[in-house]
């Protein structure tokens, strides 16, 4: 069996992507393509020949002009598609300049397809569109997102919410989906003495935090530190915090096991689609979780809400109500214990493990023989 595994734009070593890498290349052999901005030639280790593709990168100009930039790559990636000798095609997202393409030259070939989703495409796509051109995007995109299901032998989603949602609008079985969260890489053993009265707040994507500055001032002055890991964020810059930049995981998780709350509570980049952060299981809250700190949840948050609510693993908050968010975070802290308790009670199920990994594999060879 050979996998053509498609990171698209997703680095070497993401953690989602090089997961299945990892596993897959345990069973058959793997073509992996993956970004770069350095010329880097192919080359084989092991079962696996890694298919570096090289980009310009370019963040300037209007979401339309990135797109019509990103045509050279989509094509380039679609010829290997097209002409590469595989068993398995395994999109970890689809070619933003020709979205179809992909998956139909593969079912034309008589190939199986797995497609991995970890945002929800019609929104996450083209996210700064707004009024009537967002509108349309959305709804063009949820034509061509359905198409993609129905090509893919099987879907992979982060979240049920997210399976569930998507599946309103395709006419495919249940059995077809399969839900692999944003898994933590390996267990913490966290120590509960070194923990500071502290709220971190990680993340590498800035995200628009204007309601949350007013509740994390309020948290400072009840004698709470605040640091921010991975980024600096211009809104928090008069509010006292530390800083500290992109970390290693090991160290990131180090420090984030340190802290007293990690707070998972932004606001969406287009107010008017919010589906891709309802149901969203981020990295940042299942490594939080795994490195044994209780979590700070935005309550619109349906996803991860539901996951605190149900095994107690931190606050949920409405950070517009300040008053009435600070009572539940003092009411927590004044908890903590319990909170620590469960959270090593359900740790496992936040981290991938050997067992996680068989049952991927199991449903990758089941969908293949289907």
């Amino acid at each position: 069996m050979t996998i053509l595994i498609i990171g698209y734009t997703h680095d070497k070593y993401d953690k989602r992507v090089f997961r299945t890498v990892q596993a897959l290349s345990k069973v058959g052999k793997v073509i992996y393509q993956y970004l770069t901005y350095a010329d880097e030639p192919p080359y084989e280790e092991g079962n696996v020949r890694y298919f570096p593709t090289k980009c310009v990168d370019n963040r300037e100009g209007s979401p339309l002009k990135k797109l019509f930039d990103r045509r050279p790559l989509d094509k380039k990636i679609y010829r290997l598609i097209a002409t590469e000798e595989y068993d398995v095609l395994y999109m970890h997202h689809f070619l933003a300049t020709i979205p179809l393409k992909p998956f139909e030259i593969a079912k034309r070939r008589g190939k199986k397809i797995v497609y991995d989703i970890h945002e929800y495409h019609p929104e996450n796509f083209l996210e700064s569109l707004t009024g009537l051109s967002g509108y349309l995007k959305v709804k063009t995109m949820q034509r061509i997102f359905s198409k993609q299901l129905e090509l893919s032998d099987l879907s992979i989603f982060v979240s049920e919410e997210l399976r569930d949602d998507a599946l309103q609008n395709v006419n495919i079985n249940k059995e077809r989906t399969y839900i692999i969260p944003n898994y933590a890489l390996k267990k913490v053993n966290f120590d509960k003495n070194k923990k500071k009265k502290e709220i971190v707040y990680v993340g590498k994507i800035t995200r628009r935090a204007e309601d949350e500055k007013k509740l994390i001032a309020s948290l400072v002055d009840c004698g709470f530190s605040f640091r921010i890991i991975g980024m600096d964020v211009e809104i928090f810059s008069d509010i006292p915090h530390v800083y500290t930049p992109f970390l290693q995981y090991e160290e990131m998780m180090e420090e984030i096991s340190k802290a007293s709350f990690s707070l998972i509570s932004y606001n969406c980049e287009n107010a008017q689609y919010t589906k891709n952060y309802d149901f969203a299981l981020p990295n940042k809250f299942f490594d939080s979780i795994v490195a044994g700190t209780p979590v700070i949840v935005k309550d619109s948050f349906v996803s991860m809400a539901k996951q605190v609510r149900d095994l107690g693993l931190g606050v949920i908050i409405n950070p517009l109500n300040v008053e009435e968010s600070k009572k539940r975070i003092l009411d927590a802290y004044n908890n903590y214990e319990n909170i620590l308790k469960n959270i090593e009670k359900h740790q496992d199920k936040f981290v991938w493990n050997k067992d996680k990994e068989q049952e991927f594999i199991k449903r990758i060879e089941e969908a293949i023989k289907s």
